[in-house]
């Protein structure tokens, strides 16, 4: 499912909205219109509360528009059921989330190998993609660690290995530095740098103007409104 030679943009919003239905209503994502082309390096910065985690699940196929459009390198992914969504999800989008995600019953390079198992990676593949995604990620001296062994800074770069171990066309970061202190923060961004200018298309949500600054382009969102920044 995608195209991975598909030249256009990956990602097009046109018109977006999420509605939340209450009394009242929670108008999460208003009219949103946005273009990311394949290689770029784009962070959404908003506080909480303003709509950056429905932006995430929206972009990651975790949820639906209310109304509008939302094309996956040129896929109307509105025209998609539940399963083509998965399968789409699971070949092209990584995902790096705050809270490491980790298992503690596994360790590093079996929390690594269970991507490539999620997204259909076949069997005799899974290892040595794992640990070409931990050597990408200065960790391959940690392959039999478990994660409570590791420091968060460790942690963070174990679940970035386990993002790209699949070879995704986008990577999703939600909060990357959110449970990290400065220093490893820095090296988490100098990483996603390095991603970025090897040609992975990254979209990064963050509170954190400083953070949001790594990236080679910014937009901000608040209640629901999305608008450039420069």
């Amino acid at each position: 499912m995608g195209d991975p030679e598909y030249s256009g943009p990956i990602i097009r919003l046109d018109d977006v909205t999420r509605i939340f239905p209450g009394a009242p209503a929670v108008h999460a994502l208003r009219g949103v219109d946005l273009s990311v082309g394949r290689g770029d390096y784009l962070a959404i910065v908003g506080p909480s509360g303003s709509g950056k985690s429905t932006m995430l699940n929206t972009l990651g196929l975790l949820d639906r528009p209310s109304t509008g459009t939302f094309e996956f390198e040129g896929i109307d992914t509105g025209e998609l059921d539940d399963d083509d969504r998965a399968a789409l999800r699971g070949g092209a989008i990584g995902f790096v989330f705050q809270s490491f995600h980790l298992l503690a019953t596994r360790d590093v390079l079996g929390n690594v190998m269970l991507a490539a198992a999620y997204a259909g990676v076949p069997r005799e593949e899974r290892e040595e993609r794992a640990r070409s995604a931990l050597e990408r990620v200065g960790l391959a001296h940690r392959t039999g660690f478990f994660p409570g062994t590791l420091s968060g800074g460790e942690r963070q770069r174990v679940a970035i290995a386990r993002a790209v171990s699949t070879e995704p066309r986008l990577l999703l970061a939600d909060e990357p530095t959110g449970n990290l202190d400065r220093k490893n923060s820095e090296a988490v961004m100098e990483l996603f740098s390095d991603l970025g200018a090897g040609g992975l298309t990254i979209v990064m949500i963050t509170h954190d103007h400083g953070v949001a600054e790594a990236a080679a382009r910014r937009v901000s969102i608040n209640d629901g409104v999305l608008s450039e920044l420069v």
